[in-house]
């Protein structure tokens, strides 16, 4: 095909700007797709293939070309549209938010939540306009971020000690216990396992990507049994302790126990104090005196019920879940232990600590905020703890 009579040249900040752009991930697409194709012209690609390669048209990018051409980057951005004045002024915009925010069953309407459609046809049994269309909704409340149609499950603290708890664990966060700093031989583990990974052999081998093609993993696979993955992180020193086993349990969790405390610095230290939460492995007063007994320089420190939150092994196993599990492609149990093992050196070898922002101010004001919702039931506050 013959080249474009339009000569594409880029100045290095131009080039600068446009490759920037081609890169972003939070730029809207069009912005993108725009900045690729004129990179693609500069680069000598003719127009039937840069739509080709970018999924559009020639004529479109014969257009943008000439754009740029005329206007440099300017050019690439919308043009003015005058468009019709809009229908619905900032008082339907209220009424539209207003009934976002409320409990379709505080309203007498059958729903468990909203949608788009749902709305504009309240709104029109209401009498606040006359019609409404959906993509009019949805327009409106995308604007403020309002999303009734999504909802996020929660648990609400039911922990007597809730407060007291988890400002334990925030203080070691911050390398302090019952007030006084912790010394530079003295550690804080966060530990907990990571059930039921799967050991699915597909029954065909996984591709992977390809021209215009996402990686593809066979439906269908054979199961080959499961483990539990039990981790040890060290907080401050950034480093993990992992094994596998068949089972989680005492005696399982008992030997990652072993596997850290028998280590240095750990074996040598002061005290090593090791944030749990309450699964069957570590839970109460017995585990404690089970546990303390067997490593009399072991600290062990509960979570608050239902508080995995603030466990920031939690953070390494939502790290673990991407890069290492999904997607679920092993032949056996064998194959897994051996690339969670593989992947903890790896890890070990570049990681830093978690940037751990929340503290006892953060959690008195989300323990002010749950209080208000109950002013009957109002819950202490961490800093009187």
């Amino acid at each position: 095909m013959a080249s474009s009579p339009l000569r594409t040249e880029l100045t290095a900040d131009r080039r600068g700007e446009l490759e920037s752009r081609a890169r972003s991930y939070t730029l809207p697409y069009w912005q993108v797709v725009r900045a690729k194709l004129v990179l693609m012209a500069a680069d000598g690609v003719a127009n039937n293939e840069i739509a080709e390669r970018l999924g559009t048209s020639p004529q479109v990018v014969h257009r943008w070309r000439k754009r740029f051409a005329e206007e440099g980057i300017d050019g690439l951005a919308d043009r003015d549209r005058s468009g019709r004045p809009r229908v619905f002024g900032a008082a339907v915009v209220t009424e539209v938010k207003a009934l976002a925010c409320q409990l379709p069953a505080t309203t007498g309407v059958p729903l468990s939540r909203w949608s788009s459609a749902e709305l504009a046809r309240e709104l029109v049994t209401r009498e606040v306009v006359p019609g409404i269309s959906a993509a009019t909704v949805w327009r409106t409340l995308r604007k403020d971020a309002i999303r009734p149609w999504y909802y996020r499950s929660w648990i609400a603290p039911r922990d007597p000690d809730f407060a007291t708890k988890a400002a334990r664990v925030l203080d070691l966060y911050a390398r302090c216990f019952e007030g006084e700093a912790l010394r530079d031989n003295e550690f804080v583990i966060s530990a907990d396992e990571k059930t039921s990974i799967q050991a699915r052999c597909r029954c065909h081998p996984t591709l992977p990507p390809g021209r215009a093609r996402l990686i593809r993993v066979e439906h269908e696979y054979e199961r080959g049994g499961a483990l539990a993955y039990l981790a040890a992180y060290d907080v401050h020193r950034a480093r993990v302790f992992g094994r596998c086993e068949g089972t989680t349990g005492i005696v399982p969790f008992g030997r990652l126990v072993e596997q850290v405390m028998s280590s240095e610095p750990y074996a040598s230290a002061e005290r090593v104090f090791w944030v749990v939460d309450n699964g069957s492995s570590h839970r109460g007063k017995a585990s404690v005196d089970r546990l303390q007994g067997e490593w009399p320089t072991l600290r062990l420190v509960h979570l608050p019920v239902h508080a995995s939150w603030l466990d920031q092994v939690e953070i390494y196993f939502s790290v673990v879940q991407p890069k290492v599990v999904s997607p679920n492609d092993f032949f056996d149990l064998d194959a897994i232990a051996e690339r969670l093992a593989a992947f903890e050196v790896r890890y070990n070898a570049a990681a830093r600590p978690f940037d751990w922002k929340f503290d006892r101010d953060d959690l008195d004001e989300l323990l002010a905020r749950i209080a208000a919702h109950e002013p009957g039931a109002p819950l202490p506050l961490a800093a009187a703890a």
